[in-house]
């Protein structure tokens, strides 16, 4: 196999890979033996007819699908760790030469790491960020405990918001049931957001029993291209309504909920707990900030199948996510009225901040000649190990050349994340006022 590398404009590249024609005629017998099972030749039994007289019948070309996906899925993975470049984005790839008895030829588009200008690094000014808990915030986080620990009672009363109530119900547009618009039963808290904007205020104050309409009109972006727009009536019934009984704010309360034996032991705790909850979350702002300051400053031109990419690879993390939560993606889809592209676009801005801040940050450590010590990768080692809780020599022994490399790479990012926010510069957030005045 031999590969060149063409550089095209944008931070593109093409490879044109080449692979000699006595792989392709392996490539071949494999996807013959392959199909033969499938491949009816009069005279033969199934599967018995040999190659050269399957293709004189069908022709060659019967098996060049299957032998050009097997080398090319073989062949680009040698060409992407020889060719020396950094690529940044799944292979486009177009079949060049493909013909028994002469080599077979693929070209592959990709994204390389784009170079980019960095911009100020060193002594970037951001704002103060307030660590300060209040009571209010406090008695906010109580109440919240105090929700998760209520229960729920059965009431005969007409539905009132955060009421959950069990519906029946069946939706009818031009009076016609539509598909996916019954449901028997259905638990559904009033004021959720579950269901389409609209349908869940006008069942306040329904009867339990009784039945009652309930008319919506569909987004004109909702999922189901038949209900896009169209004005829709629900015949309701409510079978049961419960509310919500919230526990006295007692001693009692406090020893049920947390280690703590007194209500004021545990709200001193709970004070304590949020001071720590705000000072992880300033970290993680400032962080943000510093490296969005650098991002401003700095001039970086993203690959357009670097950036598509990078968003797929959030829908993937995305979509394993979700299934961890016992729920498939085509469920989540359909209950938010989302389709994979508006996931992918919805991801755009999230995707082109990660490339961004990966690269300046990359830039960071070759300006700042940053280093990772063997004692740093050991140490990382060991936390991953106490993570997954497993034997460290165990890890050491999944962890390859490239994964190795990889954490390597990752320490050396934080690390360089670390710098730039010690180098920081913070400046109390002026008041509205002052700010208006010095806009003056």
């Amino acid at each position: 196999m031999s590969v060149k590398v063409e550089k095209l404009e944008k931070s593109m590249a093409k490879l044109t890979i080449e692979v000699p024609a006595e792989e392709l005629e392996k490539a071949l017998e494999r996807a013959f033996h392959k199909n033969k099972n499938s491949i009816n030749i009069p005279g033969f039994r199934k599967g018995k007819a040999p190659r050269n007289i399957v293709e004189k019948m069908y022709g060659p070309q019967i098996f060049y699908e299957d032998a050009a996906n097997d080398l090319i899925e073989t062949e680009y993975e040698k060409a992407y760790d020889e060719c020396g470049e950094e690529i940044t984005s799944n292979p486009k790839v177009e079949v060049v030469q493909i013909e028994k008895g002469k080599p077979f030829i693929f070209t592959a588009e990709v994204a390389l790491k784009p170079e980019i200008k960095l911009g100020k690094y060193k002594g970037v000014k951001i704002d103060k960020i307030d660590v300060d808990v209040t009571d209010a915030e406090v008695d906010a986080q109580i109440e919240k405990e105090r929700e998760n620990n209520s229960r729920q009672i059965s009431v005969d009363r007409p539905v009132k918001e955060k009421d959950e109530v069990m519906l029946d119900f069946e939706g009818f547009v031009d009076d016609v049931a539509f598909e996916g618009g019954k449901g028997e039963n259905y638990p559904l808290t009033i004021g959720s957001g579950q269901f389409i904007p609209g349908f869940e205020e006008q069942l306040i104050g329904a009867e339990k029993g009784k039945e009652v309409e309930v008319k919506v009109t569909f987004p004109e972006d909702y999922h189901a291209d038949n209900l896009k727009g169209k004005d829709a009536v629900f015949k309701c019934k409510i079978n049961e309504i419960k509310e919500r009984e919230l526990p006295e704010l007692d001693d009692e309360f406090a020893s049920e909920v947390s280690e703590y034996e007194t209500f004021a032991e545990y709200k001193e705790a709970t004070k304590k707990n949020l001071q720590q909850k705000k000072a992880d979350a300033a970290k993680d702002a400032k962080e943000d900030a510093v490296i969005d300051a650098i991002i401003a400053d700095s001039e970086i031109e993203i690959p357009e199948a670097m950036l598509e990419t990078q968003k797929r690879q959030m829908l993937q993390d995305f979509a394993q996510r979700i299934q961890a939560q016992g729920l498939s993606v085509e469920q989540y889809m359909q209950f938010t009225g989302t389709t994979a592209e508006m996931l992918m676009e919805q991801s755009g801005p999230a995707a082109e901040k990660r490339i961004k801040s990966r690269l300046v940050l990359e830039n960071v450590v070759k300006a700042e000649n940053i280093e990772v010590t063997d004692e740093d990768y050991e140490n990382e080692l060991k936390r991953l190990s106490e993570s997954y809780q497993m034997e460290l020599d165990k890890l050491k022994e999944m962890v390859d050349e490239k994964a190795a490399k990889q954490i390597r790479e990752d320490l050396a990012i934080q690390k360089a994340v670390e710098f730039v926010v010690s180098n920081a510069k913070e400046a109390k957030a002026k008041e509205p006022k002052a700010a208006k005045e010095e806009a003056k």
